[in-house]
């Protein structure tokens, strides 16, 4: 993981996604066939489900509870084994490190820059008078 110092927290965060969250489960998930729409914002998709019920495809829910199980605990799993071989590695992982950068980095060269957020996980604020 060759990283510019000024930039190592965005880097970091890229490759964690990629290597946690985009090659695991979500990849299936996002696999199939796309519904086409012509109004763009899909309010002219819908879904019928097998007791007829028509649903709109903003109220779809497109994953069950298995699924999300299925989600959730790969990316825990792929988490801790990540922070485990960087972040809270008693020594270099060099061969996490270069597979890293043969696998992960390329896919997160084209991706936005991350944004901060100052209020994630943060109570909202009482006003002060």
């Amino acid at each position: 993981m060759n990283a510019n110092p000024e930039k190592l927290p965005s880097q970091f965060a890229k490759i964690m996604t990629a290597a946690c969250v985009r090659r695991g489960f979500l990849e299936q998930l996002h696999t199939g066939i796309t519904p086409i729409t012509h109004t763009g914002d899909y309010s002219d998709v819908k879904v019928i489900d097998a007791t007829g019920r028509e649903i709109p495809w903003a109220q779809v829910s497109r994953i069950d509870q298995a699924e999300m199980k299925t989600l959730i605990t790969g990316i825990v799993n792929r988490v801790h084994t990540f922070l485990a071989r960087t972040l809270f590695s008693k020594t270099e992982d060099t061969e996490f490190a270069e597979a890293l950068d043969r696998t992960v980095v390329p896919w997160t060269r084209n991706w936005d820059e991350p944004k901060y957020l100052p209020d994630f996980l943060m109570p909202p604020k009482k006003d002060q008078e």
